[in-house]
């Protein structure tokens, strides 16, 4: 009799031990279920935040864009002229130029940075493709300078070159539009690239800035 108490015992210990083992499994499963609720909703969550943040963002970007630059000088796109005229030269009525008859090749303007200056009817044409073309004088500071090659350094469809003759110390140029500034830290001029690299006054969207003439 005391061999099968004993035996009885034993399996109602391991029995025992079984729905423990059991329920702490179950409740392992729970918790882990649970947690991983938490982080999923916290994720979509973080995730609709920030998409709702990019979505705000591109609105209000999209009303910055739309509102015209203080400043700015327009010219009719229209009455410009685009004639392809080399080897002839042209005689452009702004110094530099925002368009009209130009060579057939275009100036790169690829990122480019030129140290010299460059023939007005090529930089015209790339201007044509929706290129920025930012020039400078004696009178801009080295430092500003310097901003700006590295603006252009790290914006397709952008160059830049010095004008000695030109009126303002830095002048940021687009196909039928001019911007004068005295700095490069001036919030217009982060402002004109945005809006004009490819931007609507773009006379042949998508042609190549690319593979053009290189001046030294």
């Amino acid at each position: 009799m005391a061999s099968r108490k004993t035996s009885d015992d034993r399996r109602a210990r391991i029995e025992a031990m079984r729905k423990a083992e059991a329920s702490r499994e179950r409740r392992n499963r729970l918790l882990t279920i649970s947690i991983s609720g938490v982080i999923v909703a916290g994720l979509v969550g973080f995730g609709v935040y920030v998409l709702n943040e990019e979505n705000e963002e591109d609105k209000r970007e999209e009303k910055l864009l739309a509102q015209p630059i203080s400043g700015i000088k327009t010219w009719d796109e229209k009455k410009l002229g685009n004639n392809h005229v080399d080897p002839k030269p042209v005689t452009y009525e702004q110094t530099p130029p925002v368009g009209g008859d130009h060579h057939t090749r275009w100036l790169n303007c690829d990122r480019s940075v030129y140290k010299e200056p460059v023939p007005n009817e090529n930089a015209v044409h790339s201007l044509e493709h929706g290129a920025v073309w930012v020039t400078y004088n004696d009178k801009a500071p080295k430092g500003d300078v310097e901003k700006l090659e590295k603006k252009v350094k790290e914006t397709s469809y952008s160059m830049i070159s010095p004008i000695k003759e030109q009126q303002g110390a830095i002048m940021l140029s687009a196909w039928g539009k001019q911007l004068t500034v005295d700095s490069a830290d001036d919030e217009r001029v982060e402002l004109f690239f945005k809006k004009y690299v490819q931007g609507p006054q773009t006379q042949e969207p998508g042609a190549a800035c690319a593979g053009g003439v290189t001046a030294k």
